[in-house]
Formats: C-alpha cells, structure tokens, sequence
C-alpha cells in the first residue's frame, strides 16, 4: 500500500517535502512551542515551577520599563526600515536601468561584500567611526565645522540605527532589484508615447509594479531588527537598549526563563500584527 502510494505523483512530491518539513517542524516549531510554554510557567527562586499562570504577561503590563523598550524597539525597526528602503530603492533601480547587463553581476557582487565579514566586525568598525574620537568628529573638527566633539552619535539610539541601516541594506537592495529586473520595459515605453514624462512614468507604472520588492524588503528589515540585541548592547549604551536586550538580561542574567519568555511572545505578536497590516495594506492599494 505505502509502495503504491509512493509511486504515484503526489506520493513522490510527499516523499520529498516530508524531510524538509520535518527539519522546520524540529527546528522552528518546537522551539517557539517551548518558548510559548515557559511564557506560562512561573519563577520560584532559581528554579522555574511548571504551573500555568498570566503573571509573567500581567508584570510587563504592569512594568512600564517594559513598555518603553517595546516602544523603543518598534520605533527604532520602523526608522531603520524607512531609511534602508529609502536608500536601497534608489541603488536597485539604477542598476537595474542604468547599468548595461553585461556589468549588473559585478555591481550585485560589490553590494555583497560587507558579507564578507563578520557582523561583530562591522559593529565595532562603526564604534571606530562614530567614537568619541573616531573619523567623523575627527574630520569635523579638522574642518572647523565643530569645537568639540559630538557626543550624541554614539552609545545613544541614533549610533543603533546608523549601524542596522547600514547593516541591512543589501537585504532591501537585492529584493527591490529582483522585482524591477521583472518588469516589461515595454510598459514603460508605451506609458512614454501615451504622453506621460519619466516622473509620471515612475510614478503611475514603475513604482507600483516594484511594490512586491519594495515590502519584501521592508518586512526583511523591519522583522530581524526588533531583535536585534548585539548592535543595541555594543552601540547603544544605557539609553539605547531594546526589548530584546531585556529578553537576553532575563534568560542569562536574571535567570528568569518565564517572563523573558513572555516579552518575547509579545514582541512577536507585535511584530507579526504590524506585518499582517503592512501586507494588508499593501494588496488592498495594488487592488
């Protein structure tokens, strides 16, 4: 019966999808179950008590620390998703307009380099730049445009944000290219002989038809920043921690599983109902 099965057309497409499926399954479900699960539980003392409670949800609307990095959190992945886009938009179009075909690769392989090396790497390479006495108050002091050094670029939320923008700019780049390298040129010559100018042209067929790029890579963005705890830890110094570094505080450092648990969830839930509506949002304008 089971050889039978397997033989045909959708026993052999089964068959094939089953280990991958069973691989997410291992690797995603059941962690986020766990981590659903704890969210329940309670602490008592150093040890965490399986029994079903709200408190760990109850505390962080009680804790308006909480709130605040939460917030902080939101507003900072919303700020770093509308500067990337901003700025990738632009570099995916002219190389996909404006550069010949025969040299496009080598610009997408020159966008890919800061992969090279080490996320850490880069994180302390703009410690370097945005420091105290790093190359830009260095070189606004040589010019005179300062007398002193500037002290807000660094160890504050605006260093955190400079780093994730530049950081995450090559995952808005490359899906905002892939979706204007799809698009008929012959669109845009016809919007031309119809009378309409090169804004206009952008504007009415270009720009909406990039609009599934365009989200795929704010949602690229916008999601992995929010929990994001190495750039804020390294970069944001005490005024610019987020939700995720109290997550990491309390799962390491206060040993209380349950509540980091929950701030976890309730970063999630935030994080896929702002998705849901930005995806909703999106198809109902297309429309």
């Amino acid at each position: 019966m089971a050889g039978g099965f397997l033989s045909t057309e959708r026993g052999r497409s089964a068959a094939l999808v089953a280990p991958p499926f069973l691989y997410a399954l291992l690797l995603l479900a059941v962690p986020l179950g766990a981590i659903i699960l704890f969210s329940f539980w309670r602490k008592d003392g150093y040890d965490v008590v399986p029994d079903f409670t709200l408190d760990n949800y109850r505390e962080f609307l009680d804790g308006q620390v909480y709130q605040v990095l939460l917030g902080r959190s939101l507003k900072v992945s919303a700020i770093v998703t509308a500067i990337t886009v901003i700025l990738a938009y632009p570099i995916a179009y002219f190389i996909s307009f404006k550069v010949p075909n025969a040299r496009k690769s080598l610009w997408l392989f020159l966008i890919t380099i800061p992969f090279w090396t080490s996320y850490l790497v880069r994180v302390f390479l703009w410690k370097v730049i945005l420091g105290y006495n790093g190359v830009i108050n260095s070189g606004l002091l040589e010019i005179g445009l300062i007398d002193e050094p500037l002290t807000f670029i660094l160890y504050s939320v605006n260093s955190v944000i400079i780093t994730l923008a530049h950081a995450f700019a090559p995952f808005a780049i490359l899906p905002i290219f892939v979706v204007l390298e799809k698009i008929d040129r012959s669109l845009l010559e016809a919007a031309r002989d119809l009378g309409e100018n090169r804004f206009t042209t952008f504007l009415r067929v270009t720009l909406p038809l990039s609009m599934p790029g365009l989200m795929a890579a704010v949602l690229i963005v916008f999601i992995p920043t929010i929990g994001d705890y190495v750039t804020p830890e390294l970069m944001g110094g005490s005024g610019g921690k987020l939700i995720a570094n109290m997550i990491q505080t309390q799962f390491l450092q206060l040993n209380n599983a349950p509540l980091g648990a929950a701030l976890a969830i309730i970063a999630m839930l935030c994080v896929t109902a702002i998705s849901l509506i930005l995806i909703f949002l999106n198809r109902r304008w297309l429309r």
